[in-house]
């Protein structure tokens, strides 16, 4: 099991990428949570099995239909399992 912390930058906000990373989290079996920032950027944290979190981290690259994604900085993180679903949070 693993965890990753992801800042996505580029055309990511008013694109529903929050929604299309939740609902790409739910498929792939991923728990975590993802926001926007105010900078502009979109954060993520996944935890799952690592095959799931490496598909979820390429899905980051595509991000929704509307979106353009520019960079995707992924930090390494210690695996807490501290999350049971994949939630949207506010924006901070």
């Amino acid at each position: 099991m693993v965890r990753k912390h992801v800042f996505i930058s580029g055309k990511v906000q008013g694109v529903y990428f929050r929604l299309y990373t939740r609902d790409t989290a739910v498929k792939y079996g991923v728990t975590g949570w993802v926001r926007n920032r105010r900078d502009g950027r979109v954060e993520a944290v996944f935890e799952g099995a690592e095959n799931a979190v490496e598909q979820m981290l390429r899905w980051c690259w595509e991000g929704s239909p509307s979106s353009r994604v520019e960079k995707v900085e992924v930090r390494d993180e210690p695996y807490r399992g501290e999350f049971s679903s994949f939630d949207i949070n506010p924006t901070v």
